[in-house]
């Protein structure tokens, strides 16, 4: 394979990847380092160097969930993208501060702010020429667009390398970020979709009654499930629809507690929580049913912010037909990041970052656009 950019092939390569995902809490960076030539065998992570968590401040995070809620206008949009790049490049500049690292390239995904696969439109927002100038290497950005140009979804995109990272199966990787999504490998297929909601609209529940970003572990959703309710909110079309299909906060997010307020308010606050928790649980429940028959001593790995919050744990052992296990692989927050640089890695070499069956693309295609120092 010839890289696409000048990168030293003689040792491995130092790849940052830089991810924000749809919980709106910040910006997790690492540094891994890449052999390019073990693509073609499936095996081209190469080690974790680092890693660095940037939390948004309060009106950093404040602005993006407004613009989730189509609540800023073009001038705001305008000015937060600048912000979210100064804010991303800060981190990025810390971890190689850090390490003493200079990094042959960075992959940057930017912060959801709309997502629309119907329309084959999805808006991610950071700025790559301010990250350039930190950092002195080539960047490639804003990957999904690739995909929704060819028909797909822009999402998933985590499930080709998570095979990379997981290898021989039978596995399933459950995601529990903002939006929850999950990654099958039965050893010949690879199935992958997004559920439904994760931790979205549990955050959004603290912020409104709790008056904190999210609630520690869930030590607040101690109530019972308020099953009527639960019942009603599994009747969503989302779950109707067949994959390919994901989602965002356009529908699982403030506009749908906004919507669901009045119900859940009727309920003590615990209640409220606890079915929130239930909702998550219950619609991945429901969405891991599309698996007939599941393969036969499938390992189930759990990993994002969600995997710490107890009430959910709970309601997933109760639900699902397979144990969850803690994907430890990495520090909680970088593994998405992980599998942006690797993205970034393919794309420096020409290699297809998407899977047609996963994201309904017409055809597989190097993803993300370049921009040189």
């Amino acid at each position: 394979m010839q890289p696409r950019i000048l990168i030293p092939d003689n040792r491995p390569w130092r790849v940052l990847g830089l991810m924000s995902g749809t919980s709106a809490d910040g910006v997790d960076a690492v540094a891994i380092e890449v052999n390019p030539s073990a693509f073609q065998d499936g095996q081209p992570f190469h080690g974790l160097l680092g890693h660095h968590s940037a939390p948004y401040p309060d009106p950093l995070r404040d602005q993006v969930l407004a613009a989730a809620s189509n609540h800023l206008d073009p001038a705001g949009l305008c000015r937060l993208q600048r912000r979210l790049g100064d804010h991303h490049a800060q981190a990025a500049r810390d971890l190689c501060d850090a390490l003493g690292l200079r990094p042959d390239l960075a992959c940057l995904h930017g912060q959801t702010v709309q997502h629309h696969p119907a329309q084959g439109a999805s808006l991610q927002l950071a700025d790559p020429y301010v990250l350039v100038e930190a950092l002195g290497c080539p960047v490639v950005w804003d990957l999904r667009r690739r995909d929704l140009a060819l028909g797909g979804q822009g999402a998933p995109l985590v499930p080709l390398t998570e095979r990379w990272l997981h290898g021989a199966g039978p596995w399933m990787a459950l995601n529990l970020g903002g939006m929850a999504n999950l990654t099958l490998w039965d050893g010949q297929a690879t199935r992958a979709w997004d559920t439904g909601p994760g931790m979205s609209l549990l955050d959004l529940a603290a912020r409104r009654w709790l008056g904190v970003p999210f609630d520690p572990q869930g030590a607040a959703a101690t109530g019972a499930v308020a099953e009527r309710l639960l019942a009603r909110w599994l009747t969503h079309p989302y779950f109707a629809a067949t994959p390919p299909k994901s989602t965002g906060r356009e529908v699982f997010g403030a506009a749908w507690l906004v919507d669901e307020g009045s119900s859940l308010e009727a309920l003590p606050l615990p209640d409220r929580l606890a079915t929130l928790a239930a909702f998550t649980a219950a619609s991945i429940a429901l969405e891991t049913g599309r698996v007939k028959p599941w393969p036969a001593d499938v390992k189930g790995l759990v990993s994002g912010g969600g995997a710490r919050h107890r009430r959910l744990r709970a309601e997933l052992a109760a639900r699902l037909p397979l144990i969850l296990e803690d994907d430890a692989t990495f520090p909680t927050g970088a593994r998405e990041a992980v599998s942006w640089a690797l993205l970034g890695a393919a794309s420096a070499l020409g290699i297809p970052g998407n899977l047609p069956d996963v994201t309904g693309a017409s055809r597989a295609a190097v993803l993300g656009s370049w921009v040189w120092p």
